[in-house]
Formats: structure tokens, C-alpha cells, sequence
């Protein structure tokens, strides 16, 4: 079954997407130049992000909000503050640190945080004698955070592999992005980007040029299901993959399947019909969905309101397989469904 596709003159565009917010203290790293961006994690040894052994950066950042969001830490552009209450002793020391008058103490030296006072400042963070208290994001030069991907670059070369930026959405930070994938040319280094390709074209097409690999993220085919899921149309999305696919970017296309969101015959036909669009055909990676994102919101205080039954995610996934396959798309299955 076709479905209905938005469409729109090439002329669309987006706002340029800014990061801003709570000032943050640069990670300690060596050299100091080049653009900077916020980073809330560089997980290394991940064999999910791209071909061979990665070194995978996230970038803070993303104007996409899926109902699913399996890295709510990304979100904001600025850093925000995570609480394992589970590593904390009660010493206090968080409240007197705190110049906001942010955090007090009730019986016993249980600390809580008034959230909607809080700057993100990271005093707290510094006092807390046990690691209860981080800062999820950090600003990096380009040139610090490329020399530090670049410590691993044994594992790259035994392996195949290479850094990815994610996120968030690593579009949302063009200038950084850009200078970090062209520093990691300059060193020979295979670099590739995790997007769900929301973004201004001329930005989409830039970040395509400097990567070796484009991982684009495709949530929903429908664009009024799209819009409900996320938060932002698919017009955008769409449009910036087949002016990928025309430039004869390298890409691998990646569907998270989501009980409820994505999983139904609908959606099914509709991503076929969306591939087909399409002027090459790309390998095609479905990411089941986990449950692992409630204790991450949990350390934000958030609440995670999104509560699937993943009873008959198997079969979603082995349907919409077996319908890619027919279309004659290479699919496979495996890793973790991120937004």
C-alpha cells in the first residue's frame, strides 16, 4: 500500500539550530582550538554504531521529540543534572555547595533538588564525595575531542572501525560536527554520523561530504503519525534522504520498530514504499525496541509516560523483514532502538 508522502520545493529550509545554554566548564582534554560543542558521553568499544570496533560520540541537542526517546539526556542543548539516589550517603555536602540554595535536606541529610532552580552549574557535582551527582554534557573543542577518539585507534584498525557522532541529533551542532569529521580524515580515521536526517539540507548534504558513513534514522512513514510520534514533520526528513541518496552519499538506513508507534501493516507497506523512492538501495538495520529508558529519565526527574506492550515485537519485526526483503532491500536485525 502507497502512503500519502508530504512534499515540498527544494527551496524548504530549516532554522539554524544553535546550542545554548548553562555555561559549562571544558573537559579536561589536550589541545585547546577549533569550534566547541556540548558532548554528554563518548562510549567507546560499540559495535552497533557502524561497521567494526567504534568509538561513539553524543552530541547534546535534538529537536525531534519521540514519544520512545531513549537517551532523554541529549535532549537539551546544555548540560542537565543526573541523581542515582542509590550512591548517595547523606553527607550533605551537595547542599552546601549548592549557590542557588537549589538542593535541601530532609531527615536523615536525604538531599532534594528543586529542579526548576537548579543552573546546572556543577558544584554539586564537584562536592559529592560518591559520583551520586553528574553533569550530562560537557563542552570539548573539536581538537581536544578528536585527540581523544584518536587514543583508540588500535582497536580501528584491528577491527574496521571508527568514530560515530550521535546524539541527540549531531546536526543540531554543524560547525562542530564538520570540524571534528574533517580533523578525523586528516588522521586517517573512519568517521560515521547517526541522524535522523531533521536538519537544514545544505547541512545534511555538508555532513554527508565530510563522513565516511551516513546512519539515517527513519521513524515513521506516515507524515501525520510522524509529526504525533516525534514532534516534527517528515517532509523535511524525506526530502534531505532522497537529496542523500541523489548525491550518491554512503548510507546505511536504520529503523527503530516500536510497539505501537511502528509496528503495524501500515507502517509496514508505507516504509517500502517510502525505500522506493529511493534511486539505490541501501542496507536496512531494524533495532527492536528495549526497555531501557525509564531509570535514565528517573535520574532526571522525568517521567517516562511511554508504556508498550512488546508482546508480539518479534513478529513486527520478522513482518517488516520479510517486506523490505521482497522489496529487495539487504535488512538485518540487531542492536538498540534509539531516537
Amino acid at each position: 500500500m502507497m502512503v500519502a508522502m508530504e512534499t515540498a520545493s527544494p527551496a524548504t529550509t530549516l532554522p539554524a539550530i544553535q546550542v545554548a545554554g548553562p555555561a559549562v566548564t571544558p573537559a579536561p582534554a589536550a589541545p585547546a582550538a577549533g569550534p566547541t560543542g556540548v558532548v554528554f558521553d563518548v562510549k567507546r568499544g560499540s559495535a552497533e554504531d557502524g561497521p567494526g570496533i567504534r568509538t561513539t560520540v553524543f552530541l547534546k541537542g535534538c529537536p525531534l521529540r519521540c514519544v520512545w526517546c531513549h537517551n532523554p539526556e541529549g535532549l537539551d542543548p546544555g548540560p542537565v543534572l543526573s541523581l542515582t539516589p542509590g550512591r548517595c550517603v547523606h553527607c550533605g555536602a551537595c547542599a552546601e555547595a549548592c549557590p542557588e540554595g537549589a538542593i535541601s535536606l530532609a531527615a536523615g541529610g536525604v538531599p532534594t533538588t528543586d529542579r526548576d532552580r537548579c543552573v546546572a552549574c556543577g558544584r554539586c557535582v564537584d562536592a559529592c564525595p560518591t559520583g551520586a551527582r553528574e553533569l550530562r554534557g560537557a563542552a570539548w573543542s573539536s581538537a581536544a575531542l578528536v585527540a581523544e577518539v584518536a587514543r583508540d585507534r588500535p582497536f580501528f584498525d584491528a577491527s574496521g572501525g571508527g568514530v560515530t557522532f550521535s546524539g541527540g541529533e549531531p546536526l543540531a551542532q554543524p560547525a562542530f560536527l564538520l570540524d571534528c569529521l574533517r580533523a578525523c580524515r586528516d588522521r586517517g580515521l573512519h568517521t560515521a554520523v547517526d541522524t535522523s536526517g531533521y536538519a537544514p539540507r545544505a547541512v545534511a548534504l555538508a555532513v554527508a561530504a565530510a563522513a565516511g558513513l551516513v546512519l539515517f534514522d527513519l521513524k515513521h512513514p506516515d507524515p501525520a503519525r510522524h509529526a504525533r510520534f516525534t514532534g516534527v514533520p517528515l517532509r523535511v526528513i524525506a526530502d534531505n534522504l532522497r537529496a542523500l541518496d541523489a548525491a550518491g552519499a554512503s548510507l546505511w538506513l536504520r529503523v527503530p520498530v516500536i510497539p505501537g508507534v511502528n509496528d503495524d501493516a501500515d507502517a509496514r507497506d508505507g516504509f517500502v514504499a517510502l525505500l522506493g523512492t529511493l534511486r539505490r538501495r541501501y542496507p536496512v538495520w531494524l533495532l527492536p525496541y528495549h526497555e531501557t529508558a525509564a531509570a535514565k529519565y528517573a535520574r532526571l526527574g522525568r517521567a517516562y509516560g511511554f508504556q508498550p506492550s512488546a508482546a508480539r515485537l518479534a513478529e513486527a519485526v520478522s513482518a517488516l523483514s520479510a517486506a523490505l526483503r521482497a522489496a529487495g532491500h539487504d535488512v538485518r536485525i540487531g542492536g538498540e532502538a534509539r531516537a
